[in-house]
């Protein structure tokens, strides 16, 4: 039996190696996300920053700084899903 299956929660890290590894182990490509689904995915995350009065363009530019995510400040608005527009199952 596995050890960690009563886990409450594995960090993103692990959780993109594991998928980035089963997809080579398949022979698919890396999982590619258009730009609509990725500001929803960072959507809590742009929610904080809001409101520890961070701007959008900052966001932006701490995103391009740290991948190669070409995205701006009009793309985050564009895109942000508001709370009650996401599905969570916590």
């Amino acid at each position: 039996m596995d050890t960690n299956s009563a886990h409450n929660g594995y960090p993103l890290e692990d959780a993109i190696r594991a998928q980035k590894a089963l997809r080579e182990l398949a022979g698919l490509a890396p999982e590619t996300f258009p730009v609509e689904t990725f500001v929803g995915m960072i959507s809590d995350e742009i929610e904080t920053l809001r409101a520890q009065g961070r701007t959008d363009d900052e966001i932006a530019r701490t995103i391009r700084a740290n991948s190669n995510i070409h995205i701006g400040a009009a793309e985050i608005a564009a895109n942000y899903a508001p709370p009650e527009s996401r599905h969570r199952a916590d």
